[in-house]
């Protein structure tokens, strides 16, 4: 590897330089090869290092340049771009279409967090939904009325997810057989509530509803880490700041092949109301949340 003749070893933890040599007057940039990027124009004797290896890497797919780090191996990208205030695309890293992305504007506080869920309606690439908040699907051209493809983003004019000059960043994902599934059920009101196959037991679920009485149709979650059992109680709302709540009327129970609402409430069951839902199971090689000391 190249090390700029700025370092010149690396043993265990410890990085040792030479005292004799001319610093860079710029960045050095990484290209294929580049396992660990280092540069710092810091005071001598600094301690101070930026590492941009890991920052993702630059996609020209869109209209508008992303910088992108991806695992398409899991389906889910983390996405950065600068907005230009016009219908535009942008690459995404993955090898299919996203179901669902988030997406937030980031140099101002003054936005929303916006929703793309391919089953938010009949025509999803019409309209959003709220993440900061419990409010039924909005139409506006947040996604220029396009759905994403298997290699772009397509963005509208609507100002929280494409001003111009404004910063981005989005959360992509689809589904992977074993791993996560995005998609809706229908509640049916009942204790013992609608079953949904996802083909894994889910270690996370977030659901939101999409109509009816919009009091209750928080993002709730439901994961197997406040509730390691059946009926999992304890969850969270992703739009409010409470605390966790614990709640029966309220539950889910995971089982080998997906989750079934095992309450009343409308959050999660009301009775003929769809709700999209994301589950993730847990691919962890080691439970960190187990205490493994003995």
């Amino acid at each position: 590897p190249s090390y700029k003749a700025t370092m010149y070893k690396f043993i265990s933890k410890i990085a040792k330089y030479s005292a004799s040599f001319t610093p860079s007057t710029s960045a050095f940039t990484e290209d294929n090869d580049t396992r660990l990027l280092l540069h710092s124009n810091a005071d001598n004797n600094s301690t101070l290092f930026v590492d941009s290896s890991d920052g993702g890497d630059v996609n020209n797919n869109g209209s508008i340049e992303s910088i992108v780090a991806a695992n398409p191996t899991y389906g889910q990208s983390i996405v950065s771009y600068t907005g230009n205030g016009s219908n535009t695309t942008v690459g995404h890293g993955l090898s299919s279409a996203p179901e669902m992305m988030l997406v937030k504007r980031r140099d101002t506080s003054a936005t929303n967090w916006w929703v793309y869920h391919k089953d938010n309606t009949s025509a999803p690439a019409t309209d959003a939904l709220r993440l900061d908040g419990n409010n039924a699907t909005t139409d506006d051209n947040f996604w220029n009325d396009t759905a994403p493809s298997s290699s772009l983003i397509n963005l509208g004019t609507y100002g929280d997810v494409n001003a111009n000059n404004g910063t981005f960043i989005a959360y992509c994902f689809h589904s992977v057989t074993g791993y996560s599934k995005f998609g809706k059920y229908t509640g049916n009101g009942n204790a013992s509530g609608t079953s949904v196959t996802t083909g894994f037991e889910p270690a996370f679920v977030m659901v939101k509803g999409l109509s009816g009485d919009m009091t209750h149709k928080h993002w709730t979650i439901r994961d197997n880490t406040r509730s390691p059992n059946n009926d999992r109680t304890k969850g969270l709302h992703a739009n409010k700041s409470e605390a966790e709540f614990d709640a029966s009327n309220n539950a889910m129970a995971f089982s080998s092949t997906g989750f079934q609402l095992k309450g009343t409430d409308p959050g999660i069951n009301e009775n003929g109301i769809e709700y999209i839902y994301m589950a993730f199971a847990d691919k962890r090689e080691y439970a960190y949340w187990l205490d493994q000391s003995g």
